[in-house]
């Protein structure tokens, strides 16, 4: 038993070790990056006007925090990107289950949810201001469009990939279809559900950010596109990486979930 305490413990030290090494090569990685675009921009070997430079976008980003805009240009996409994802999320799972309860239901409209995943989303911005107007409705609407087939399709793929021999272990115990949906279907794909979440993430920041693009008049993708049209780049730039950061920040948050879920 001591030995294998002792094994165990050199694996767990094994295990942090790497991960401490792999973070540590990711932010040399980026202190390089961020390092090489700085000296190029300083000696003109870029110009900086175009791609700007990691001091000038600290700059814009430290004046714009000063002036109370950039908190509140954020908040108003974080708004709209997680009501678009928790509704794209949460009406993707209804009716992946729905159609998988029914087969009949899932034949009828796959041709259409095909289309759906097919046709670009941005094609209907018009359509999407006339029904919903120039305000966040439009934006939660375009971010919960591009999210929902996604999270219909993955949840969907999963619940038909349930192995069909414990259906029928159960179906022949005398189970219903709402007990095999409640024991086994759903428990069963809470790996998928999680990717859904994951892939999702994703989605909801195109879809917002796409929303704001077409119609707004605050958040971060109102900010890149006045930037682009007064040619300050350093503020696109800037937005930008805010951008990354709070995608970064809401799947760190998913994987959080999903250590939670594993370890549970």
């Amino acid at each position: 038993m001591k030995n294998f305490s002792d094994n165990h413990t050199l694996f767990i030290k094994k295990i942090k070790r790497e991960t401490r090494i792999v973070w540590a090569f990711r932010i040399l990685l980026l202190v390089g990056l961020l390092s090489i675009w700085e000296l190029f921009a300083r000696l003109n070997i870029i110009d900086p006007f175009i791609s700007s430079s990691p001091t000038k976008m600290a700059t814009t980003l430290v004046e714009l925090f000063k002036e109370n805009n950039m908190l509140y240009h954020v908040l108003i996409t974080l708004y709209e990107t997680i009501l678009g994802f928790i509704i794209a999320v949460g009406f993707g799972f209804i009716i992946a289950l729905l159609l998988w309860w029914s087969t009949r239901l899932r034949k009828i409209l796959e041709p259409y949810i095909v289309v759906l995943n097919s046709l670009p989303k941005i094609a209907l911005g018009p359509i999407i201001i006339v029904w919903c107007g120039s305000g966040s409705k439009a934006i939660i609407f375009m971010a919960v469009l591009i999210g929902i087939i996604v999270a219909i399709i993955t949840m969907l793929n999963g619940f038909l990939s349930t192995d069909k021999d414990k259906i029928l272990l159960l179906e022949s115990m005398g189970a219903s279809q709402l007990q095999i949906m409640l024991k086994l279907v759903i428990p069963g794909n809470i790996p998928t559900f999680i990717s859904m979440l994951k892939i999702s993430v994703g989605m909801a920041w195109i879809g917002s950010i796409m929303g704001e693009y077409l119609v707004s008049k605050a958040g971060l993708g109102y900010l890149i596109v006045y930037g682009s049209q007064v040619f300050k780049l350093d503020l696109v730039m800037a937005t930008t990486l805010i951008l990354c950061i709070l995608a970064t920040l809401m799947y760190a948050l998913v994987s959080l979930l999903e250590k939670k879920l594993v370890k549970h």
